[in-house]
């Protein structure tokens, strides 16, 4: 088995402008496969899309749409071979501020995306992207066999298109893998205003600019950190390994690193800048580390960054682009 057995297909990539997706369609192409991505380009000014995420809307390929119209995915998916679904408003603070843009994105437009997969007769699978969030505040080593107990909507709304999935493709006799990622950093990833999501980033580009690293309750929530290279390979694998039919897996490294620790290994980089303690924001899960046996098994392969290693490459990256920290972060870190 062997990830060039995607040479020559058609992979289709929902969500592929952002950092997770374009990151998958760039390792596509590598390996001689033709991704065709869809997506909104709504998260981000559209420089950023272009300048860090390589997006070339002038690509036959890449089309920027909306999930959630039917025409659009019966059309798109009819030539598909392979389907990777990762478009969703992923962004949990975002998501319990605006619950029902999250409805719209990820259990509407998951509908469409899996009402065109079970209609369509070439998909040999659909690898569904799912989250940590499912898990909830639960043990701290989350194995996929465990109760889902989300605490956010956006956790609500990935356990509901992991159920849906299996509802709708498992009728319909088509080939499925829902991937839960845990939490994901990596250059060139890009802040959101109001949100608490990409602690790497977050802290490394306050650290940058000089400003504070906030510990939300302490900093004591435990992240399993996956670099983004290793969840695109991992989201590869779900695609093409037979023991995977049908089945859930963690992409995770099974390390737990508590936020506090993220913080110092940010500071290890620029060690003057202090440590702030404040309010946990709702939504945010206490956490854990994934569970990794059933994803060595099933997809025979494991993740090959280290969070030493992936935080240094951001900082690399970061001071080598300084201007992808966003103004109106610089305008806070100036007032």
């Amino acid at each position: 088995m062997s990830l060039e057995q995607l040479s020559g297909k058609t992979v289709l990539v929902t969500g592929a402008g952002g950092l997770i997706g374009s990151r998958i369609t760039s390792q596509l192409r590598r390996l001689g496969a033709r991704p065709v991505s869809v997506c909104k380009l709504d998260a981000y000014p559209h420089e950023v899309y272009r300048e860090r995420f390589g997006v070339d809307t002038a690509d036959p390929d890449f089309i920027v749409g909306d999930i959630a119209e039917p025409d659009l995915m019966r059309k798109v998916i009819s030539g598909c071979d392979y389907v990777i679904h990762a478009a969703a408003l992923a962004d949990v603070a975002a998501c319990t501020r605006r619950p029902l843009d999250a409805i719209d994105t990820n259990i509407t437009g998951t509908q469409r995306v899996l009402d065109a997969v079970a209609a369509a007769n070439r998909v040999r699978r659909m690898v569904f992207v799912s989250s940590a969030s499912v898990y909830g505040n639960g043990s701290p080593k989350f194995a996929e066999d465990a109760a889902v107990q989300p605490v956010s909507v956006y956790g609500n709304s990935k356990a509901w298109g992991e159920y849906q999935t299996a509802a709708v493709l498992g009728g319909a006799g088509v080939s499925y893998a829902v991937v839960r990622y845990f939490s994901v950093y990596g250059e060139p990833q890009v802040v959101k205003e109001r949100s608490h999501s990409w602690v790497v980033a977050w802290f490394a580009m306050r650290a940058t600019l000089g400003m504070p690293l906030h510990l939300n309750g302490g900093g004591h929530q435990i992240r399993d950190m996956v670099h983004v290279d290793d969840i695109a390979t991992g989201t590869l694998w779900a695609l093409v390994a037979p023991d995977v039919h049908n089945e859930t897996v963690n992409i995770g490294t099974g390390t737990g690193t508590s936020i506090r620790q993220v913080a110092e290994l940010v500071r290890s980089h620029y060690p003057d800048v202090p440590l702030i303690e404040t309010p946990m924001p709702p939504g945010d899960p206490e956490g854990g580390y994934a569970s990794v046996e059933r994803m060595e098994t099933l997809l025979g392969w494991r993740p090959g960054v280290t969070m030493a290693e992936g935080v240094a490459r951001y900082v690399a990256w970061l001071k080598a682009t300084p201007e992808a920290v966003p103004g109106w972060m610089r305008q806070a870190a100036a007032a």
